[in-house]
């Protein structure tokens, strides 16, 4: 892979033959274009619907409750029965409805972080999306603007970017194109080139597109993600713990009960179905629905406060 932090900015526009004054011609803009693609990242795999209904009935507290429901039902309480499975897809629906509105929101926040770009083509500045921008384009970088896709810097005044999103710097870091740097130059230390979704504080410049989607440095850490398995969030993994550990004491607490009446001499089927109602009536069976829908409210109110700022 080409190290363009460590080349001029003449080699860089050499290289990616492209004249600085006066941009890419259409001409060559769509011959790029058809070379690399369009300048989006590729996200993973969407689930379906389906495939968010199942992953709710895989629930430890909710099959508990399809089986007390199957046995009510097999039992000749088919109306216990029917109330359990109501129970079960309510349950289901809500909680299908809030992961795929917290999907959405995502894809919100998403494309809120890919606006345009001003680039300079045919010796005239025009402002396009950035998903259309291609190797070699010349972009006119402002304050407030987001970097499109990772570049050289070949001017800069005063500019100062927000690497926060890829290199967790806290502060802005002051940008340089003339900067000669060793081969070995760290991320955070490439103070002649940007990246994309890194954001202008401060000055303004320009600078050529190097890589674009998928090759830049964050379509890698897209492309990492993307590979690895879909693995649970440490509070999906606490809840998931506290499901099962509220279930499993439901189910002792209920198999006393029963082993009481057995005791005192109730009638088997009454005091069977009265552990059944009790386990239906202490099992937390809305907790992941109640904990999601808490998490999509705040991550849209987030989502709001960012737009209003």
């Amino acid at each position: 892979m080409k190290q363009y932090f460590n080349w001029t900015v003449a080699k860089t526009a050499q290289d990616l033959e492209v004249d600085l004054s006066s941009g890419l011609s259409s001409a060559e803009v769509s011959a790029r274009s058809l070379a690399h693609g369009p300048n989006r990242l590729e996200g993973g795999k969407e689930k379906s619907l389906f495939q968010m209904a199942l992953e709710q009935l895989k629930d430890f507290l909710v099959l508990i409750l399809m089986a007390a429901a199957v046995i009510s039902i097999f039992l000749g309480e088919a109306l216990e029965g029917i109330v359990i499975l109501a129970i079960v897809v309510l349950n289901t629906i809500l909680g299908v409805y809030q992961e795929n509105k917290a999907s959405n929101a995502l894809k919100a926040l998403k494309e809120m972080a890919s606006p345009h770009a001003k680039v300079l083509r045919n010796g005239q500045v025009i402002e396009i999306a950035s998903s259309e921008v291609v190797p070699g384009d010349v972009v006119i970088l402002e304050a407030g603007d987001y970097i499109p896709a990772d570049l050289r810097l070949v001017e800069t005044i005063n500019l100062k970017i927000d690497e926060a999103a890829l290199t967790g710097e806290s502060v802005p870091v002051e940008k340089d194109a003339s900067a000669e740097l060793a081969e070995d130059a760290s991320l955070g230390d490439r103070i002649n080139s940007a990246y994309m979704g890194t954001v202008i504080t401060y000055g303004r410049g320009r600078g050529i597109i190097t890589d674009i989607g998928m090759q830049t440095q964050m379509g890698k850490i897209a492309g990492m993600l993307s590979d690895s398995d879909d693995e649970d969030t440490p509070l999906q993994k606490k809840l998931d713990s506290l499901g099962k550990l509220l279930g499993i004491v439901c189910l002792a607490i209920c198999g006393v009960i029963f082993l009481l009446g057995l005791l005192r001499g109730m009638k088997v089927f009454d005091i069977f179905m009265t552990s059944v109602s009790l386990a239906v009536a202490a099992i937390p069976e809305g907790l992941t629905v109640v904990v999601t829908v808490i998490l999509a409210m705040g991550m849209q109110k987030d989502g709001q406060v960012q737009c209003n700022h």
